[in-house]
């Protein structure tokens, strides 16, 4: 029996193993005369030595065992030393690997939108904010003009502790708080000449309570109070100027409630049709579709009040205030969130649960409420 893999003819063999001439083998027919002759007139060609395929089926691609290019390539018994010298090798034992499976991974159930807080506590939190605004409202002007001014101070704190932990800017808070609340009772008792001054007199009051530390960020401490007593207290002293009119408890409640309608529209909406963003690098949760919700609520609500609330309104008036409130509150909202996107945080705070802080209810209504205020005046007067 013929040793080598391919049936090719030995050197070493005998001379009885050589094929007869013209006898078919594997390789064509064999050549007339015997293959090996004197002087060397016929010689044949080496044949390679072809690899068996090992056990697992799979070629030596992947086996850590399979020799590396440019090498011996395969011996026929790994025990033995190769014909260069090269020292015996351990042989290696492939281990069979696991079928792989073929069941198709099931597809992942589609998750339902969320609204990324927990609703019952948001509920509860609003329904109590709302109550003491109304009984305060409609009692005692009085006490709903310290609701607005204690909600001034809170957020100048939420905010100002915000700057001081993210951004390392220390705004100082006492002029602040107190020149905020002065110009809330302000507005209310003095009108808009009385605002101003207040915010006046603030404005200079940080700059000099700032004088007593040290002057390394001196600049940016003091334009960082002026901006927040003008976003903070001087926007919220319009509510005041509302609340001073003869039915200011109405004016004050219409502002109000075009700006819950519209956040609420904006969110019933987009939460159900919103595809297209509004502003992605700001509030990836804003659509366009939510803004169009915002519109339709808000003028509808502003046709509502503007008719049986105000008086000597009309209900084309309240289109308009519906349309401009709509748009102030969603330019209100994304502001709040570029300062919050700036400062790497989600809330200004914790203090209501479901609604994170004073500031992030404020945000709508702080740009809305003067614009809602010179709106009225043109359409009913300052009453």
């Amino acid at each position: 029996m013929n040793d080598s893999p391919w049936g090719a003819p030995s050197r070493t063999g005998h001379p009885s193993a050589w094929p007869e001439p013209g006898q078919d083998t594997a390789w064509g027919a064999a050549p007339a005369g015997p293959p090996y002759e004197a002087g060397g007139a016929h010689q044949t060609r080496p044949m390679p030595t072809v690899p068996e395929v090992p056990a697992n089926g799979r070629d030596g691609e992947d086996d850590p065992g399979a020799a590396a290019p440019g090498g011996p390539l395969f011996r026929e018994d790994p025990s033995q030393p190769a014909r260069d010298g090269t020292p015996p090798s351990r042989p290696t034992t492939h281990q069979p690997q696991e079928p792989m499976s073929t069941a198709t991974p099931s597809a992942p159930a589609p998750q339902k939108k969320s609204a990324g807080r927990d609703l019952g506590a948001a509920i509860g939190v609003g329904l109590g904010l709302g109550a003491v605004i109304l009984t305060s409202l409609f009692i005692v002007k009085a006490v709903f003009v310290g609701v607005v001014a204690v909600a001034v101070v809170v957020g100048l704190w939420e905010l100002t502790s915000r700057l001081k932990e993210r951004k390392d800017i220390h705004a100082p808070l006492v002029p602040l708080a107190l020149g905020g609340a002065a110009m809330v009772v302000a507005g209310y008792v003095s009108g808009a000449e009385g605002a101003w001054v207040a915010m006046a007199l603030t404005a200079l009051a940080i700059l000099v309570w700032r004088m007593t530390g040290p002057p390394e960020g001196y600049l940016k401490d003091v334009t960082a109070g002026a901006f927040a007593a003008f976003y903070v207290p001087f926007l919220a002293t319009f509510v005041s100027l509302m609340l001073a009119a003869d039915d200011g408890s109405r004016r004050v409640l219409t502002f109000m409630l075009l700006t819950v309608v519209s956040d609420t529209g904006a969110y019933a909406v987009g939460w159900r049709f919103g595809r297209n963003k509004l502003a992605p690098r700001i509030s990836p949760g804003k659509t366009r579709e939510g803004l169009g919700g915002a519109v339709l609520f808000a003028m509808v609500a502003g046709a509502l009040c503007m008719e049986f609330l105000i008086d000597d309104g009309a209900w084309w008036q309240g289109l308009v205030l519906g349309l401009t409130v709509a748009v102030t509150a969603t330019l209100g909202d994304l502001g709040e969130s570029m300062i919050k996107r700036d400062l790497g945080i989600k809330d200004m705070g914790t203090l209501l649960p479901g609604h994170g802080g004073i500031m992030d209810r404020l945000d709508s209504l702080l740009p809305t409420a003067p614009v809602a205020w010179l709106l009225m005046v043109l359409f009913v007067g300052s009453g």
